[in-house]
């Protein structure tokens, strides 16, 4: 009797289970993490047009009826819900918080796809629900349209949000800025973006570029460690100004290629940046083990620096939608902070290096050990970037990728024969060779 009522709850249970599966399985949804918005400028006023989940207004308290959002008796809700967006999203007018004159909204269902245009969202959110429509709680939108009174469309425009600060930069806000007279600009923002200028001063883009710049070098940890390879063995300024000048060119050169859109496209790209770079790092410092001469030095510098230069390029296209209408500013300012970040980085990393082969790592068996060390890192890095590189699927030849090649082949004889140049202007062919395993160091 025991065995059979141990038996007959289990048959339960698992009846239970199924039928539960079968009841999420009805309701189960995808977060969208995602806020769909609008910002257009007209004389006189700013409208605000967004799309929310409404999985982020618990706060707003909409009334439920079994496993349904209540609609009929929703209205208090969404008012809260529309005070909510003003709060969490704001607009600001020379650097002046915006206040709004006038807010509508309403519910709409998850299948719903009318924020496809501006024009589209606007009738939207205008019209209202249809009687008997269902909506699930935590799925569906918030859609609302918020009015700001202006005092010109020619003023400096911005966003902040700061819906959901706990999800970092998991919730996004994908933004279509609409300016009066201007073509519009698409941008992604998430609470961590700060106060984001719609339309900048070209001041203000360049100031921002440039720290943009400055902070992506800083950051940059295999690019710094490229760098401390590149100096390593260098004795005097002249061998150090020769080597960086060609460096800075290089990656130089191939930042404004990547900003206008002609460099290589397509997923298998910056992991075979990531793992040239590696191994850029690997190869300068085995050749510092092994012996350097400069003039090879100086133009193997330029071929890593045209692939270092595509690393930092995709610092710049992340950010690149904050230029506003000033690209060409944006870009030259974000390559001065490069340059700027590796002064500074210079700074710091020469008088230590000096130090520490002085007193620490002396002569040419410190300096292999220094070298030993990057190499390692460089090494691990490598392999961890060939893997993904190794599982990345690369593209089919073609006709537009084989004229991006001889266009980039053709730019890199050009930089040769400028290093060329270089190399006879400073005379550093007859410079002498740096520390090898026959020759001591040379001043």
């Amino acid at each position: 009797m025991r065995l059979r009522r141990l038996r007959f709850a289990a048959w339960c249970l698992l009846a239970l289970a199924a039928t539960w599966a079968q009841i999420a399985r009805g309701h189960e949804f995808k977060l969208d993490a995602l806020i769909n918005t609008f910002v257009k400028i007209d004389p006189g006023e700013a409208q605000l047009v967004v799309r929310v989940p409404l999985y982020l207004f618990k706060s707003a308290k909409f009334p439920v009826n079994n496993v349904e959002i209540d609609v009929d008796k929703s209205a208090p809700a969404i008012e809260r819900a529309l005070a909510a967006i003003q709060q969490d999203v704001t607009l600001f007018e020379n650097d002046q918080p915006l206040v709004a004159s006038h807010a509508t909204g309403r519910l709409s269902l998850p299948s719903d796809r009318s924020f496809g245009s501006y024009e589209q969202a606007v009738s939207h959110v205008s019209a209202p629900l249809e009687p008997g429509t269902s909506i699930y709680i935590d799925q569906g939108y918030v859609d609302a349209w918020i009015t700001y009174p202006i005092s010109s469309p020619g003023s400096v425009f911005a966003i902040r949000t700061t819906a959901d600060q706990e999800l970092g930069d998991y919730l996004k806000v994908a933004l279509r800025y609409m300016p009066s007279g201007e073509e519009s600009r698409a941008m992604v923002i998430t609470s961590s973006s700060g106060t984001v200028p719609l339309n900048p001063s070209w001041a203000r883009a360049a100031a921002a570029f440039v720290g943009l710049g400055i902070t992506h070098i800083l950051t940059g940890y295999d690019h710094l460690l490229f760098l401390l390879c590149l100096v390593i063995p260098l004795r005097g300024w002249r061998q150090i100004l020769s080597v960086v000048t060609i460096f800075t060119l290089a990656h130089s050169f191939t930042l404004l290629g990547s900003a206008f859109n002609v460099a290589p496209s397509g997923a298998w790209f910056p992991p075979f940046v990531e793992t040239a770079i590696a191994a850029s790092i690997v190869y300068m410092a085995l050749e510092n083990i092994m012996g350097v001469d400069l003039k090879r030095r100086v133009l193997i510098t330029g071929l890593f620096g045209l692939v270092h230069g595509f690393g930092f390029s995709y610092g710049l296209r992340e950010n690149f939608q904050f230029a506003g209408t000033h690209l060409l500013v944006s870009l030259f300012a974000f390559n001065v902070g490069i340059e700027i970040g590796q002064i500074l980085v210079l700074v710091v990393m020469l008088p230590a290096l000096a130090v520490v082969q002085r007193y620490v790592l002396q002569g040419r068996v410190g300096m292999i050990i220094l070298s030993a060390i990057v190499a390692d890192t460089g090494w691990h890095w490598m392999i961890d970037r060939a893997e993904v590189l190794w599982k990345t699927r690369w593209p089919q030849p073609s006709l537009t990728g084989f004229a991006i090649l001889a266009l980039w082949v053709a730019g890199i004889l050009l930089a040769a024969g400028g290093i060329s140049a270089i190399l006879k202007r400073l005379r550093l062919a007859s410079s002498p060779a740096l520390p090898s395993p026959e020759r001591g160091s040379a001043d």
